[in-house]
């Protein structure tokens, strides 16, 4: 959990115990008062649970204090602005996820993004991104809206052929081997980023195993505009917006960038994963 959640989610716990502290209650008091167990009210106040936005409204009627709710409210939105859990983002399944990431991109101009495990989604065939989502309903338990999704990432890839847009992407060369479906899958896979190299739109980059590395690949990240950071782990999704987060995540780039082969050089490590693959 990064140091900035944690410290925005213990000001929040403050100022739920002032709110209970001015109502004249004692933790036992609110917890009846709410129908909560007591320790749900002391993990709260100490920044060791994250409220949900219903919580919020019931402490503030709960110290008779209900117009709080709104301040509360805006609270927890800039705290969730930064990290964002992955299991409320899929409550409804992947497409409405995928529908956000079109808005995303619509409004980006350039992009830099780093992935080493896995083809990123700007470049999957359908049915790649098929398997990755079937996947990952399964073992986040979601609704499985996969058809519907698939749908919705083939479209924001519609933004690789708008004119003035630049998606500058590195790969490390372990994520052409990987396989979370089948190899006929990724033999396709593989094709139709060989089809990416020297589109106008993108420059796809790809780091060789056995390179010399100046820090090692960790995981993924994806740099919008030089203004916004995005960092997805399993159960998690960071936003980092701080500009010193930024440049830090720029400069990690740049290094990676440094031990990427392009052009024709790129296509020499796609034609051996593809002949690893029979």
């Amino acid at each position: 959990m990064s140091t900035d959640f944690q410290r925005a989610r213990e000001a929040l716990g403050a100022r739920l115990r002032e709110l209970r502290t001015e109502g004249g209650l004692t933790g036992r008091q609110l917890a009846e008062r709410c129908g909560w167990v007591h320790s749900k009210v002391s993990k709260l106040e100490n920044g060791r649970q994250t409220a949900a936005p219903e919580d919020l409204n019931t402490w503030a009627r709960a110290c008779g204090a209900p117009r709080e709710s709104e301040d509360l409210q805006r609270r927890l939105r800039g705290l969730e602005t930064h990290v964002q859990s992955r299991r409320r983002q899929l409550a409804d399944g992947h497409a409405p996820i995928q529908e956000q990431s079109v808005v995303e991109y619509r409004k980006t101009r350039a992009v830099r993004a780093y992935e080493a495990t896995v083809i990123p989604g700007l470049f999957q065939t359908p049915d790649y991104a098929r398997s990755l989502l079937t996947h990952n309903a399964s073992i986040h338990q979601t609704p499985r809206d996969t058809e519907a999704a698939v749908r919705a990432r083939m479209k924001r890839q519609e933004v690789l052929y708008e004119p003035g847009k630049q998606h500058r992407i590195l790969l490390w060369e372990a994520a052409l081997h990987a396989l979370p479906c089948s190899p006929v899958t990724l033999a396709g896979q593989l094709d139709r980023l060989a089809g990416l190299v020297g589109l106008d739109t993108v420059s796809l980059g790809l780091i060789p195993l056995g390179v010399p590395l100046t820090l090692t690949p960790r995981h993924g990240f994806w740099i919008f505009d030089e203004r916004l950071v995005r960092v997805e782990t399993i159960s998690t999704e960071l936003r980092l917006d701080d500009p010193s987060d930024v440049a830090l995540y720029g400069r990690v780039w740049d290094r990676l960038n440094d031990a990427a082969v392009y052009g024709a050089e790129a296509h020499r490590v796609l034609a051996r994963a593809r002949r690893v693959l029979g």
